[in-house]
């Protein structure tokens, strides 16, 4: 019985979706499929009742993912113990973060903290946001890093930075000529949007539903990357993280226009488990974060300070 093999049962029940837990193991859905499949030949019993919509765990099926994960925590813990006998390694750190945090970005963090800890040994996995906390709840990274952060019953809360919402187009766009504009300035526009199974899309939803403003969403993404990518090539506008398109506003192939009211952000904040006691590497590495909670020229890329961006 391959570990992977649980990995995926565990997060096709714990997403409730076989393409989510395919994505977050690099697999076809059908892969997924096929290895939920297996596991119930195997077993001679149905683990997922796909009659309904979304799908049902029976009873077994539920017995099986509460004891596949404690199998799978112990055997992470048990690599994570044969590991730190290793004398050459003394702290280790994983982090899970959003896709829109930045490859490059994360990086220049990395190395930064590789010289102020040159002991520590940090790996940064980049998932969508429920993913990410899926995986700090599930205890497979220490830190996750998310917009929208929210305390729970099992989950604390670290605020990092609060992201400025801008309107992002093509220099093309009658709105790239303006300096600010109001969220109403968007009424009618060609929008791409976010996927509607994100947070962020929920958030900016209502903001535009509290403010009376309907756009036109001509697509929907999971990501900023491609999202930008689409307005590069006209197929309309979008309200953005103004720091996410910082790379294409200094290049010149994008425009962000910062909105009239500076109150409209998105807050991005470094996620752990309530019942884990942080190691010095985690609270080191969220102290460097947090000391460049304001650094707005660092994200736009060698300093540049591109038009209509708010700086402050």
């Amino acid at each position: 019985m391959h570990l992977r093999s649980l990995r995926i049962y565990c997060d096709t029940v714990s997403l409730r979706s076989f393409s989510k837990a395919a994505e977050a193991s690099g697999v076809s859905q059908s892969n997924a499929s096929q290895v939920v499949h297996q596991l119930e030949e195997r077993l001679g019993v149905e683990l997922i009742d796909r009659s309904t919509r979304p799908f049902r765990v029976t009873p077994a099926g539920q017995k099986y993912y509460e004891g596949c994960r404690a199998l799978l925590r112990g055997y992470d813990e048990l690599e994570h113990d044969v590991r730190a006998l290793h004398a050459e390694v003394e702290s280790r750190l994983s982090v899970g973060a959003i896709y829109s945090v930045g490859l490059a970005e994360m990086s220049h963090y990395l190395d930064e903290f590789k010289a102020i800890e040159p002991s520590a040994v940090v790996h940064v996995d980049y998932w969508r946001p429920e993913r990410v906390r899926q995986a700090v709840e599930a205890e497979e990274v220490d830190l996750g890093i998310v917009s929208y952060p929210e305390r729970s019953r099992r989950m604390e809360v670290e605020p990092w930075r609060d992201e400025p919402l801008a309107v992002i187009c093509p220099p093309s766009h009658p709105l790239a000529k303006r300096e600010t504009v109001p969220l109403s300035a968007l009424r009618g526009q060609a929008f791409v949007a976010f996927e509607k199974s994100l947070l962020i899309r929920e958030k900016l939803d209502k903001l535009l539903a509290r403010h009376r403003v309907e756009v036109e969403v001509s697509q929907e993404f999971d990501n900023t990357e491609t999202m930008k990518r689409a307005i590069e090539t006209g197929s309309g506008i979008a309200l953005m993280p103004a720091p996410t398109a910082a790379k294409e506003v200094a290049e010149g192939s994008l425009v962000a226009v910062r909105l009239d009211d500076p109150n409209l952000v998105r807050p991005l904040g470094i996620v752990y488990r309530r019942d884990r006691t942080l190691s010095d590497v985690a609270q080191a590495f969220i102290a460097l974060l947090k000391s460049h909670a304001e650094r707005p020229a660092d994200q736009l890329g060698d300093g540049a300070k591109p038009t209509g961006l708010a700086t402050a």
